[in-house]
C-alpha cells in the first residue's frame, strides 16, 4: 500500500490550495474541481476535511464523475489513463485537474465541459 493512501486529505488540501491561488485562482474553482471529480457537495467536502479523512476513505465516499475518463496527460512523470491501481489513478486525476487550474486554464475545460 502506497504511503498516499493513509495520507489524510485535509493535509493535503492546503497543498492544493496554496497552488492554485499563487497563479490567481480561488478556493472556490479548487472546490468546483474537487466536486465534479468525486461528486461531494459543499457539505459531504467540508466533512471530508473536518474528519480528516485518508484519501483511500475520501475516494472511497467519492462518485467519480462519469466524464472522469476523459481526463488524460501526464502528472509525476506517469500518464494518468495507464495507472493500473484505481485508487491511486483517482488521486492523480485530481492532482491533474489541480495542475490545468493552476496552470490557467479555463475552469469550464478543466471540468470537460
Amino acid at each position: 500500500m502506497h504511503r498516499i493512501f493513509a495520507t489524510p486529505f485535509a493535509s493535503v488540501y492546503p497543498l492544493y490550495l496554496a497552488k492554485v491561488e499563487r497563479k490567481g485562482r480561488s478556493k472556490g474553482e479548487l472546490d468546483a474541481v474537487i466536486r465534479w471529480l468525486t461528486g461531494f457537495d459543499d457539505d459531504a467536502l467540508t466533512r471530508q476535511l473536518e474528519t480528516e479523512a485518508t484519501f483511500a476513505d475520501f475516494f472511497a465516499e467519492a462518485d467519480l464523475h462519469p466524464a472522469a475518463d476523459l481526463v488524460t496527460g501526464v502528472v509525476c512523470g506517469v500518464r494518468v489513463e495507464l495507472i493500473e491501481d484505481p485508487l491511486m489513478r483517482r488521486i492523480r486525476l485530481l492532482d491533474k485537474l489541480v495542475d490545468e487550474l493552476a496552470k490557467g486554464k479555463a475552469l469550464e475545460k478543466v471540468l470537460r465541459g
